[in-house]
């Protein structure tokens, strides 16, 4: 049974956005426009499913968190569950969700039983929730679920099935995603739908984001074209520029020829994207780059040609790495120039540094472009000027993509005194083909990349040591017109902070001001693990014993149980007992 809320340690210790504040007690939560309005509306909204879609970058985490600790402040939400699509991103939100008061935990799973008592809620993933939702029931009953990237709900029917069995009870489902999107085989739980489009509570786009200044960064898409060669499945050779149109099959095998690792395209194009990255580094050294690779191996491939082509050795983080999560938060707090990733990094997580990207993968749909593109335009204080770039292959599809995303930005940074500069269709032939996913390769064995030479927009070699200057319109994406620098506004205001409630009935002592409660936990459930080990080694007693002793001393049936202060607790009775042998 859920323990009931009350008042607890260090709750208000850390700022909520971790923005320094004159005077200790004068602390609130700084709330862009649309964040506030997002809030009202949620607030005021009568039915229990609410849809939120704000662009990458734009604060989705802070409105989503700022709507929470409301409701556990005020009692309506028992607790907090926050659902998200891959590993990383749950350290992240609970990392986030600390600078509000909010203590989630990353590391519960559904053997762990009833949660800590200092803990406000968990944060899992959805391949966690398909494949025990039944566990997630008792703890989100009368409480709050945040389900972020909720399209991943989609992802198969028995996620879609999990989601709505675990979250049925729930006070409110509060659904964010980074943009509109379709569900065209399976519906979402949770989520009204006119047609296959999902239907929104409140929206907040790109445009709107670049016209509000200071909230992200305008992007811009250089665009790679090529020759390339190579022996399709059937054993024919083909050759074909991006220029050319081919059917799906034969368009999805000319891009994979163009990001093959022994061509010449995309050596070509990861030199001058870090052309590009050494020039905006000149005025923001800690800019920078990121490459979205087709797999693991791929992913490798290119960090060895960005090594001998720029002398720099990327950070790798890929799936099949168990430390994948620690190099993506590593390389987020250094000044190190390069990250290549397959998925890991496409999606949600927050490195505001990232400022050049190179699209170098055959995931071809709108909405991962969206949402890779979306890692990229988060604005950072310092500098008035913060254009970024995303190198693309010159292919028809993605192109398509990129127009989209460059026609809001050229609506919302076109100067006044020329307001048609620049503004019109896409040019011939730039129509999307009706089916957006890359083809099922049952013979890829049999495809063959033959060669793929990199040319500009006017066919001619590319000029590897190319660079752009401040979004001029010189870069081939469709630009046309200048680029007006972006002056900061302020925020619209503080959002005030009530100390939120814990389940502890007891108030706790404070942490360390420099050690927040996720890492302190995580640092006593290691030390005690480490102690009940010597002492097996020392009494010759099985682990179980050991283990159930301590845990009887410090009154817990378990571990994974354990308060912060129960966690102390136990390590000072282990710690005793060994001072006794």
């Amino acid at each position: 049974m859920t323990a009931p809320f009350s008042p607890a340690d260090g709750a208000d210790a850390l700022h909520p956005t971790g923005y320094a504040r004159p005077g200790a007690s004068d602390k609130g939560i700084r709330l862009r426009a649309w964040q506030r309005q997002a809030l009202e509306t949620f607030e005021m909204a009568e039915h229990p499913n609410f849809l939120a879609v704000a662009t990458p970058g734009a604060g989705k985490t802070t409105f989503a968190l700022t709507a929470a600790r409301r409701a556990l402040v005020s009692r309506k939400s028992k607790r907090l569950a926050v659902v998200v699509p891959t590993q990383h991103l749950k350290l992240q939100w609970a990392q986030a969700a600390e600078r509000f008061g909010i203590h989630l935990d990353p590391e519960w799973a559904a053997g762990y039983g009833a949660l800590p008592s200092d803990v406000h809620g968990v944060v899992v993933t959805y391949q966690q929730v398909a494949a025990n939702p039944q566990a997630l029931r008792p703890l989100v009953r009368d409480s709050l679920a945040v389900l972020d990237e909720v399209h991943h709900a989609a992802d198969s029917k028995s996620w879609g099935d999990s989601v709505r069995t675990a979250f049925e009870h729930a006070w409110r489902r509060l659904c964010l995603s980074g943009t509109p999107f379709r569900s065209d085989q399976s519906t979402i739980p949770f989520v009204r739908y006119e047609g296959d489009l999902a239907c929104s509570d409140f929206e907040y786009g790109y445009g709107e984001a670049l016209k509000d200044r200071a909230v992200v960064r305008p992007v811009y898409f250089p665009r790679i074209n090529g020759r390339m060669e190579w022996t399709a499945p059937d054993g024919n050779v083909y050759s074909a520029t991006f220029e050319d149109k081919l059917t799906k099959d034969l368009a999805s095998q000319r891009l994979r020829t163009a990001l093959d690792v022994e061509g010449e395209w995309l050596p070509a194009v990861l030199t001058q994207a870090h052309a590009q990255l050494l020039h905006l580094r000149g005025q923001d050294p800690r800019a920078g780059g990121l490459v979205i690779a087709m797999d693991q191996d791929h992913a490798r491939g290119i960090a060895e040609i960005l090594r001998e082509r720029t002398g720099v050795m990327p950070t790798v983080a890929t799936s099949d790495d168990p430390v994948a999560s620690q190099k993506i938060a590593r390389f987020s707090e250094t000044r190190e120039p390069w990250i290549v990733a397959v998925r890991m990094v496409s999606e949600g997580v927050d490195i505001p540094r990232l400022r050049v990207g190179v699209y170098a993968t055959n995931t071809i749909t709108d909405l991962f472009f969206r949402q890779a593109v979306g890692r990229l335009v988060r604005w950072t204080g310092g500098s008035s000027k913060q254009t970024a770039y995303m190198f693309i292959p010159d292919d028809v599809r993605l192109r398509a993509s990129a127009f989209t995303i460059a026609e809001q930005r050229r609506h919302s940074l076109r100067r006044k005194e020329d307001p048609d500069e620049g503004f019109g269709p896409p040019p011939p032939g730039d129509e999307r083909p009706a089916e957006e996913e890359p083809q099922l390769e049952e013979q890829l064995s049999l495809f063959a990349a033959l060669s793929a030479v990199p040319l500009d927009e006017q066919g001619r070699p590319l000029d590897e040591q190319r660079v752009f200057e401040d979004g001029g319109d010189e870069i081939p994406d469709y630009v046309g017109g200048a680029f007006e620098p972006v002056a900061p506004v302020p925020d619209t205001g503080w959002e005030p902070v009530a100390p939120l409630p814990l389940p502890d009935p007891e108030p706790l002592p404070p942490a360390a001001p420099v050690v927040g409660p996720l890492a302190k936990r995580r640092d006593l459930r290691e030390k005690n693990s480490a102690v009940v080990r010597e002492l097996v080694h020392l009494t010759g007693r099985r682990h179980a014993d050991v283990n159930s002793d301590l845990n009887r001393k410090s009154g817990i049936k378990r571990i994974s149980e354990a308060s912060i202060r129960q966690l102390e607790k136990r390590l000072a009775a282990a710690e005793e007992w060994l001072r006794k042998l």
